[in-house]
């Protein structure tokens, strides 16, 4: 693999919890980013068993959250709703496999925002969008998760094969914990897809911030 002198460290890419009161969640959002290196945020609302939130709801989230994401260097992705990244000035746009196709998400956001495709544990599908433009792949889910019912399970190796063969990013997800991170960083992936691993976690989420910059800055350098 790559000379670890020259090895990029992996990052955190926070995912909000599916269901919040953005005032309120303000103040924790802040505590978990001022605690460490975070790359990304993304916005992921569900309603009760995974009904797709009301509009106004990821507009108030989004005029809540993003600039504080912003105000820190950190990007800002909105889930699924390509148009609603567009119109609320996000900088990019998350898609699944179930979502629109990559092809429709870049032509409403247009070439320089941010495209990024739920790939499960599908090589095919992970090289489609690579070789599409997409801007990262995501694999997973690598754990049992309670933020959503996952589609596949993929295992660390999808993340060697693709970080040894591939220049595209690729984003691990899927019940990602401080206890269970290091595999993944030493197995390739450029950055960990974290939500209750860091909402949940014990201490609070911005002693989980600084575990996981801890683990991937040390497990990085091994790869």
């Amino acid at each position: 693999m790559t000379d670890p002198n020259t090895e990029t460290p992996c990052r955190l890419y926070l995912i909000t919890p599916p269901r919040f009161e953005p005032r309120a969640f303000a103040d924790t959002l802040k505590a978990a980013l001022d605690a460490g290196d975070v790359a990304s945020l993304q916005l992921r609302l569900k309603d009760e068993n995974e009904a797709p939130p009301a509009d106004d709801d990821i507009r108030r989230a989004t005029e809540a959250l993003m600039p504080l994401a912003h105000a820190r260097d950190v990007a800002f992705v909105v889930n699924d709703r390509s148009d609603l990244a567009m119109e609320l000035g996000a900088d990019g746009v998350h898609v699944g496999q179930n979502d629109m196709s990559y092809a429709e998400a870049r032509k409403i956001v247009g070439v320089d925002r941010i495209v990024g495709v739920t790939c499960h544990a599908s090589r095919h599908l992970a090289m489609e969008a690579g070789e599409a433009g997409a801007d990262y792949v995501a694999f997973g889910a690598f754990y049992e998760t309670d933020t959503k019912t996952p589609i596949s399970r993929a295992e660390p190796e999808i993340l060697t094969w693709w970080s040894e063969t591939f220049v595209v990013p690729c984003v691990a997800i899927g019940g990602i914990t401080v206890q269970n991170a290091a595999v993944l960083v030493r197995a390739g992936a450029d950055f960990l897809a974290v939500s209750s691993g860091v909402w949940a976690h014990a201490e609070g989420p911005a002693a989980a911030v600084r575990a996981f910059d801890r683990i991937m800055a040390e497990e990085s350098k091994s790869r």
